[in-house]
Order: structure tokens, then C-alpha cells, then sequence
């Protein structure tokens, strides 16, 4: 490495990079990890970029990997900048000291927004926080919906989790040269990028590479592979070609990329439905993720932070007035939940009971972030006790109804509080204490492999993070997931063995709540 005020240079396998110096932080922006995934590398797995003469400047976010824009009801909330170009396989640096000798700590930061949005470039995930706390701070682009999820049988599955593998490597081989200690990586993601993580380290071709993971508010988890083939079978039918990757390479990107907003309208979380997904495809997903940390031999020697937010449904509901619709549904929604969640009638008479005052919208809420969340990270916990840390998000945005939604939490972690994007979903007046506790937790998670609380064992310690000072809770809400276990051992039979109420039948409840949703704004 090579530096001076105007730019630190440093040498990566494929070429040298110039960064900038901002606010004490050497940041090196779009630096290529793998070719562009377009032309005969479309719908294929990675391959190495082209080498370079010279030194590149990495002094700004390279192209983001195409999206469809979030609809008008989620902008509102989320940002999600686009930066045109075809080399979207690429990642940033911010670190306190470029140079080998340094043997910094690495945050490995995988981005959510359902497979199908979001990038490195949301400024929410600046990096300088952790830089400046002494960590490496490394976030990526990958590829997005049908470019990176689309199931085709000419093609190999799970691209764009390939891509994040090939990220995973660079970073082990080029990380010592920008001050990163390549055996201490901690490889971290929300939502869809901890659902990606959960395969990454369960991943064979992954071992080693990691060594402590964080998963916040997504679960290891594979995606039926029929699910998948619906969405790619939708857009097939709206574009009249053949499902396969041939006849997706030709069609343009935009008509594409529209096409697709439109087939994946109603696959939110609380919906179901078609969409795109990681899928057990016997390669670099040998099997379910979630079997393979908690039933075989994967990442054992991996460390676990796992959280989720105390009312992740709301960013599911509150835009374009879901809630409410919700609400005057009424047993459509509770019915159209227990198909979503494979549970019978007593699950939600359980919530009712537990929570007398609550809306319909804030049962049905709360059994899909259950049954979705929760169960799944509660499980792997009680696989690994020892290694894995708990905690919920619980401080509520100043927004209304937003409570601790899904995705709150991350202005606090990154310390980006004060960024515009992240006001638009924390309102004004975050308090400070909790982003240092927040942040504090995931640099000491990176660095030591202990957030600063009690370990996962046989209480089940979880850590409250919100209003006031952080307490441990044993067992939180370990009486609404015993009504799943109870309800299992019935086998779902409905209490006296009558059938379910006419025109409230699961699966037709699902049917009717996507029908009576398909107008609405979401």
C-alpha cells in the first residue's frame, strides 16, 4: 500500500486501486470482485474481473445490480439509490489503516431487500462508524431478482448467491492489503442478506472462509423450488417466451425488470406467494440451510449474532394503509395467516388470549414474523448454545404505527442515525445511547466474537435493546412459540374436530386475501 493525503493506493490480484480520505477513513468505493454478469455471462455463475493496468480510481459506488423501483407506499420509507452500468459485481472498503500490518477486524455487510432491491450504496451503510471503531467495514453488490434467483433449467441455480460467494473470497485473499485480518471476518446481513448468510456458512465451498456471522431478522432458509418456478413461469406467460435463461438473456432490461415488478406484486412476507428465493440446488446448497447449521457439521466453529425487531410486521402492513385493510378482513386474514404459517386454529386463539387488546393486523403480524423469524432463529440458537447471542430491537420510530419495524434497527447500527434515509424511517429524536449500545455491540461481536451479554443456553437470555438501559429477558415470548409446539403434537386438528367456517378455509382464505389486495398500494 501506498499513501498519501490525496488517496491511498493499494494493490488488489486483478490491479491497484486509488481510495479517498474522509473524516480520518481511507474509503475505497466500486472495486470489482467478478466480471460483469451480462452478455454471455448472463444468468451464469461468476467470473473474475478483467485485470487492469494503471490504478483505478475507487473514489465512487460503482453500478448497482438492476431493480425494480419500490412502489410510491414504500419510498416513502426506504431509499434505494441506482447507479447505472453493466459492472455491478462489485464491493467497498473503509478502513483506519490500509496496509498489512494492521490485522484489523472484518465486517463482511450483505444488504436486504427481498433478493429483488436495495445495494451497497444506501447511505444508511456507510461504513466510516465501524472504520473508525477499529473494524473494516466491506459492503457488496449481488445480483437481484430473476438475474440472481430466476430458476431455469439451462442455467445454474442461486447466482446471486454465487456472487456473494466469489465476494467472500476476494475478501479472504485481498483483505490483508487494506489492514483486514482475513481469519477474523465476520460476515453480516439483514433480512435477505441473513437469509443469503444462513446458506453462505452452511455452504461447503464456504467453510473456513468465516468465522462469526450475524443474522438480523432473516433465517437460514431455502425457498421452494416450485415457488420459484411460479414467479419465472409468470413472467414467461406476461412476456410470451419459454421459461428458460435463453429467452430471458434477450429480452430488454427495462421491459424486463418491469415485467417482473409486476409477477412479484404480491409476494410480500405476510402474502406468500411466487417469488424469488435461494434454493437447495446440490452444489453450493446441498441441502436446507437451516438443517445444515442445526442438524449436520456446518460453520461449527462459527459465532453467532442473531436478532430480529419487536414488531417487524409493521413495515410489512403500515405502508399504503395495509394494516387497516387487514383489520376489516378480519377471519379472511387469521385464515389466510395459519395457511401462510402451517398452523391450526388454536396458534391465533393463543395470540388472542395472550394479547387481548390486539388489532386482527397485529395477530396476523406477529404469527408470520413467528413462524417466519423467530422459530427458525430460536432453533438455531438452541443448536448452538454457547457460540450464539440473542437479542430484539424493541425502540419504537417516532413514526406512526411503525413501532420497532423491520429495518429501524440499522441507522443504529451503522451509527447513520443522522442520515436523511434513515430519518425516513426513525422519524427524528433516535436516542444516542442506543446507537452506541447498538453499534458497540457489533464492533465487540466483530472483534472478540461477544456482543457484551450472557450467551445462548438453556434460559434462552435474550437482550432488549430500546427505551431505557438494555436488560436481559429469559425466555421472552417463549409462550406464544409453545402454542406452535402444541399445536404440532394436535396435528392441527381444529378443537372438537369442526371444520373451519365456510369461506374461511386456509388455502381459499389466501386466494381471497391476494384478490382483495391486488388493487391496493404496496
Amino acid at each position: 500500500m501506498t499513501a498519501d493525503r490525496a488517496g491511498p493506493v493499494v494493490d488488489t490480484p486483478y490491479g491497484a486501486v486509488r481510495g479517498r480520505y474522509e473524516r480520518g477513513v481511507a474509503v475505497f468505493r466500486g472495486i470489482p470482485y467478478a466480471a460483469p454478469p451480462f452478455g454471455p455471462r448472463r444468468f451464469r455463475p461468476p467470473e473474475p474481473p478483467h485485470p487492469w493496468d494503471g490504478v483505478r480510481d475507487a473514489g465512487s459506488f460503482g453500478p448497482t445490480a438492476p431493480k425494480p423501483p419500490y412502489s410510491e407506499a414504500f419510498a416513502h420509507y426506504l431509499s434505494d439509490p441506482v447507479v447505472p452500468g453493466d459492472d455491478c459485481l462489485n464491493l467497498n472498503v473503509w478502513t483506519p489503516e490500509p496496509g498489512p500490518a494492521a490485522r484489523l477486524p472484518v465486517l463482511v455487510w450483505l444488504h436486504g431487500g427481498a433478493l429483488t432491491r436495495g445495494s451497497s450504496a444506501v447511505p444508511v451503510y456507510d461504513g466510516h462508524a465501524f472504520a473508525r471503531d477499529g473494524v473494516v467495514l466491506v459492503s457488496l453488490n449481488y445480483r437481484l431478482g430473476v438475474e440472481g434467483y430466476g430458476l431455469f433449467p439451462d442455467a445454474p441455480a442461486n447466482p446471486g448467491l454465487r456472487d456473494q460467494l466469489a465476494a467472500l473470497r476476494w475478501v479472504h485473499a485481498s483483505i490483508a492489503a487494506f489492514g483486514g485480518d482475513p481469519d477474523r471476518i465476520t460476515l453480516a446481513g439483514q433480512s435477505a442478506g441473513a437469509i443469503s448468510i444462513g446458506a453462505l456458512i452452511a455452504a461447503p465451498q464456504a467453510q473456513g472462509l468465516v468465522r462469526r456471522a450475524v443474522l438480523q431478522s432473516g433465517p437460514p432458509e431455502a425457498a421452494e423450488r416450485d415457488k420459484v418456478r411460479r414467479m419465472v413461469r409468470r413472467m414467461a406467460t406476461r412476456l410470451k417466451i419459454p421459461a428458460t435463461a435463453e429467452a430471458f438473456a434477450a429480452v430488454d432490461r427495462d421491459l424486463l425488470l418491469r415485467t417482473q415488478a409486476e409477477a412479484g406484486r404480491l409476494s410480500s412476507p405476510v402474502l406468500g406467494g411466487p417469488a424469488f428465493g435461494i434454493v437447495v440446488d446440490g452444489d453450493i446448497v446441498p441441502r436446507d440451510p437451516l438443517e445444515a447449521l442445526t442438524e449436520g457439521d456446518a460453520a461449527r466453529g462459527v459465532d453467532l449474532l442473531l436478532g430480529w425487531t419487536r414488531d417487524e410486521y409493521r413495515l410489512w402492513l403500515v405502508p399504503g394503509g395495509l394494516m387497516d385493510h387487514v383489520d376489516r378482513l378480519g377471519p379472511v386474514a387469521l385464515a389466510g395467516a395459519m395457511a401462510r404459517c402451517h398452523c391450526g386454529h388454536e396458534v391465533p386463539r393463543g395470540y388472542r388470549a395472550l394479547h387481548p387488546g390486539a388489532r386482527t393486523a397485529e395477530i396476523v403480524g406477529q404469527l408470520v414474523t413467528d413462524h417466519l423469524l423467530r422459530r427458525p432463529l430460536h432453533r438455531l440458537a438452541d443448536a448452538r448454545p454457547g457460540s450464539s447471542y440473542v437479542y430484539e430491537f424493541a425502540w419504537p420510530s417516532s413514526l406512526p404505527d411503525l413501532g420497532a419495524c423491520h429495518a429501524l434497527e440499522l441507522g443504529f447500527v451503522f451509527d447513520t442515525g443522522d442520515v436523511p434515509e434513515s430519518r425516513k424511517l426513525a422519524g427524528e429524536g433516535g436516542p444516542r445511547e442506543l446507537c452506541d449500545v447498538m453499534h458497540g455491540a457489533w464492533v465487540r461481536f466483530a472483534a472478540t466474537g461477544d456482543p457484551g451479554w450472557q450467551s445462548w443456553d438453556g434460559s434462552r437470555p435474550v437482550r432488549i435493546l430500546g427505551d431505557g438501559a438494555p436488560y436481559t429477558a429469559h425466555g421472552p415470548r417463549d409462550r406464544e412459540l409453545a402454542l406452535w409446539t402444541a399445536d404440532a403434537a394436535q396435528e392441527s386438528v381444529p378443537v372438537g374436530g369442526a371444520p373451519p367456517a365456510r369461506g374461511t378455509e386456509p388455502a381459499s382464505a389466501v386466494r381471497r386475501l391476494r384478490r382483495t389486495m391486488r388493487a391496493r398500494p404496496h
